[in-house]
């Protein structure tokens, strides 16, 4: 279709001279055009501001967008922006593109001298437009197909526009002076100014050459079946605007035969992807751009070729199986078959206004009885419901707790690290509670769970919602026997929930601090003080990293029973790291040289890497890496450091790990050694498996939460079936409950092999501490002079960075942990997790022994069969082994 002009062609716009208006591109202006003509408004009220109307410019900027502009109104729209590009008005193409979208604007669309507005633009050599309008997806007109066929185009518009201003010239001076003559007139000039426009256009057609070769051309593997080329804009800045680009391969160095080419005519990223190729097939690629003068020479990339393969094509190994989705959804349907009162889903009725009205009322004389006011020595759960900077309370200004149990065991870390998994299945929480028959003769374990699924109701009833968000990865724990189990969910409005109120939490903690007692603060006060951190922690928990290849530094450390994992804090779900490249693929070639200088390592052989010709450009992105990752962590470089080489760490997202090591006997830190995890950024450490599970819902969304769905009722059953085998009297009983048992045993083993291959950190653990001369030294990796002035440092820093520090007063320690939790989540160096040796723990029997999600195995048989659910960490990971 084409555009036709009516009416007389306006005036040139003199230049504009608005200071006072200031484009924001970050965010849009509520609303649109008001009537379907605000377009045509718009552009006319800017012309009126610029000729010094009094009418106001920001009024007509400000127009509320309700309604989408009908054709009409686009094509007022599109010669409003015709208009503003002749005039080379770069305010008003940016308000227009701004308020609205390429087709209200029908930006492609030529006019009736069949151009478009990139080429008006390009033509007039005005760069700044031609950017906006190719950054909006704008096009070059179809009718061009050469240089010549635009320059014949070109003069015959020309010769047009002079022919008609000459025919006007002389009928203005055959007539006299009459309204019709002053229209004329106008016309006259009009066609005048339009001539000199397409004489300009003309000129720098004609001035203008082909574009010059694309810089900095990279060339990438991105798997097995695809490159990815990326590069820049021509150097030169005096060549006409670039409108596209070809991306050509071939087979053969001289290009001679092309195995395929992609023209690019979006460039709002300088990237070409390149796929469906053969797998180990070497490809030449090459760039050339293009602008209304033709193409230019073609720039080859670098490296000048690459065959598409992965790392695992090195050794034929197969991926980390990625069917046990599949396997656990059967599972999980055999699974709930064997509950024959199982219900699909068990979900709160939502109330009708009548019902909703009732139950108000009754909360209203009720509620202050359900929920608890003051912590007794006992168990609590807390719901922290958060909408920006506000917190739901109840009536009496306080967080929503209920009580879980009036007293705990030394079997609580398994309790809790078992409630963890309800945060994927809250919506079950209902028929777990009622499938579980618990009488006075059952174990402790599964008593107190049974009073973990009661509360965790209780308070899904109070607040009117299944949902009550992910488990904090730690209790909250006093000196006076409270243990406190958090939940923390942000809502996206205030208003999506029927019970309980608002208030901001700055508000909630001048509260709470009035009422505090500084000395011994009980564990609400202290969940209230470290409100921030912990929200900070659930916010940054839940990010994911950009898609490319990193490097991650695994360090962890063990106490007595428990094992933490050392961890970035502003991405507590993923180890400390660095990025290597954006490109998140390890090819063939790259792994065989990270393998080929792991086996000169296992031989001895002394020799220093080479820059060869032939060393791949992963060399140089690993030092980089490893000097900002060490720098980073303010750690020296000891030359015992490794590179994990059998095998990059995949995830999903797009996300890959090369794993950096520290010497066998510092991976995991032993109990009676002094030395702090981290002592110069206190980088807290984060449990092993609320590691693992923070970092499954980030990258195995899917698989964690099946996981945790069937692990949390084969634990149940796993419990109840031995419970049912040893009260079994008569011998079918027996026989029955055996049947039972044993049938939950191997739902257990099948869940635990399908868990098994995606644990990476224990196999990366296992090598490392048992396979000394693993991996690749870092000394290879650097240059020698380099590594040897590291170890120096390293000698001579080790004595001062690593020195015990006296224990201080348990007084200056619980102030100094009160402070540090009131830092801002603003802060990148805050820390945003709760202390690691807490100084409001009532007794050493709460200290976790978290060797897995689920129990640590015992002796008795029904440990064992916790045991044979708790995966492979057992294992791997043997309690007695990392002590």
């Amino acid at each position: 279709t084409t555009r036709t002009i009516t009416g007389p062609i306006p005036e040139p716009i003199p230049e504009l001279q608005m200071q006072n208006l200031q484009l924001t591109q970050n965010r849009k202006c509520p609303g649109g055009p008001a009537s379907p003509s605000a377009a045509k408004r718009l552009y006319r009220n800017l012309s009126e501001k610029l000729r010094g109307s009094s009418s106001s410019f920001e009024d007509a900027y400000f127009f509320g967008k309700t309604d989408r502009l009908r054709k009409a109104s686009t094509m007022q729209g599109g010669d409003c922006l015709f208009e503003a590009v002749e005039q080379q008005d770069l305010d008003a193409v940016q308000i227009l593109l701004y308020q609205f979208s390429a087709e209200e604007l029908d930006l492609n669309t030529p006019n009736n001298q069949g151009l478009t507005p990139l080429d008006i633009a390009i033509m007039t050599n005005n760069t700044p437009i031609a950017k906006l309008l190719l950054k909006a997806g704008g096009k070059e007109s179809p009718h061009f197909q050469s240089p010549a066929g635009r320059e014949a185009h070109l003069s015959s518009l020309v010769s047009e526009a002079e022919q008609r201003a000459s025919e006007l010239a002389s009928q203005a001076q055959m007539e006299g002076v009459s309204l019709e003559v002053c229209q004329r007139d106008r016309q006259l000039r009009a066609w005048e100014w339009r001539s000199k426009l397409y004489r300009r256009m003309a000129a720098g057609l004609q001035h203008a050459r082909a574009p010059e070769t694309p810089s900095m051309v990279r060339l990438s593997i991105s798997s097995s079946t695809s490159l990815t080329v990326n590069f820049q804009e021509p150097l030169s800045l005096n060549s006409t605007v670039v409108t596209k680009y070809r991306v050509e391969w071939s087979c053969l160095k001289d290009f001679s035969l092309l195995a395929g080419e992609i023209v690019m005519d979006n460039l709002q990223t300088l990237k070409c992807i390149i796929s469906n190729l053969t797998t180990g097939r070497l490809y030449y690629v090459r760039v050339s751009a293009y602008n209304m003068r033709g193409w230019g020479p073609p720039s080859s990339a670098l490296p000048p070729s690459a065959a598409p393969s992965n790392w695992r094509d090195s050794d034929g190994r197969e991926p980390r199986r990625r069917s046990h989705i599949e396997a656990m959804e059967r599972l999980l349907q055999q699974v709930r078959a064997t509950h024959t009162h199982y219900c699909y889903t068990s979900k709160l009725q939502n109330p009708s206004r009548k019902q909703s009205v009732s139950r108000s009322l009754k909360h209203l004389f009720n509620s202050s009885n359900k929920f608890v006011k003051t912590l007794k020595r006992g168990v609590y759960l807390a719901a922290v419901f958060h909408h920006k900077e506000r917190l739901l309370v109840t009536a009496e200004d306080q967080i929503p707790i209920v009580e879980v149990d009036d007293c705990y065991s030394s079997s609580l870390t398994q309790d809790f690290l078992w409630f963890t998994k309800l945060s994927c299945m809250w919506e079950d929480v209902r028929w777990l509670r009622q499938s579980m028959l618990v009488s006075m003769s059952s174990s402790s374990t599964l008593q107190a769970r049974h009073k973990m699924l009661s509360a965790a109701n209780q308070l899904q009833s109070l607040l009117g919602t299944h949902n009550l968000g992910r488990v904090h990865y730690e209790p909250v724990k006093d000196r006076h026997g409270n243990v406190l189990l958090v939940t923390i969910r942000e809502v996206e409005s205030q208003h999506s929930l029927l019970s309980g109120k608002w208030m901001l939490v700055t508000k909630l903690q001048s509260q709470r601090k009035s009422l505090s007692t500084p000395e011994e603060p009980y564990a609400l006060d202290i969940l209230i003080i470290t409100l921030q951190d912990i929200l900070a922690y659930q916010r940054r928990s839940s990010h994911r990293l950009a898609p490319g290849l990193y490097l991650g530094y695994l360090k962890l450390s063990s106490s007595v029973d428990q094992i933490r994992v050392l961890v970035s804090q502003r991405t507590p779900n993923m180890l400390c790291h660095s990025r290597i490249r954006e490109n998140a693929n390890v090819s063939r070639e790259e792994w065989d040289w990270i393998q080929s200088l792991s086996a000169a390592a296992d031989q001895g052989e002394e020799a220093e890497p080479r820059a060869e010709s032939h060393t791949p450009l992963l060399y140089y992105e690993l030092q980089t890496s490893i000097r900002s990752l060490l720098k980073l962590l303010n750690l020296p470089l000891p030359r015992l450091f490794r590179l994990y080489s059998l095998e990059v760490v995949e995830l999903d997202h797009g996300v890959s790990f090369l794993l950096l090591l520290p010497a066998a006997e510092d991976v995991l830190l032993r109990p009676q050694t002094d030395q702090p995890l981290h002592p110069p950024l206190r980088v807290p450490p984060l449990p092993l498996q609320m590691f693992e599970l923070v970092h499954f819902c980030s990258y195995k969304e899917k698989f964690i939460s099946l996981y945790c769905r069937l692990s949390s009722v084969l634990d149940l059953d796993a419990l109840i079936t031995q419970q049912a085998l040893r009260e079994a009297i008569t011998d079918s009983e027996v026989t029955t409950a055996k049947q039972r048992h044993q049938l939950v045993l191997d739902y257990i083993q099948q869940l635990d092999e399908m868990r098994r291959d995606l644990r990476w950190i224990t196999d990366a653990l296992q090598s490392a501490r048992y396979k000394p001369a693993a991996g690749v030294p870092v000394s290879r990796l650097l240059d020698g002079s380099e590594a040897e002035s590291q170890k120096k440092t390293s000698s001579s820093s080790s004595t001062t960075d690593f020195l015990p520090t006296p224990s201080p007063s348990p007084e200056l320690r619980q102030r100094i942990a009160i402070s540090d939790c009131l830092g801002s989540d603003e802060d990148v160096s805050s820390e945003v997790f709760l202390p690691t040796d807490s100084d409001y723990d009532s007794s050493e029997a709460l200290s976790p022994r978290e060797l897995d999600l689920l129990y640590s195995p015992r002796q008795d048989l029904s440990q064992q069969a916790l045991h044979s659910l708790g995966g492979s960490a057992p294992d791997v990971l043997q309690i007695h082994e990392l002590r």
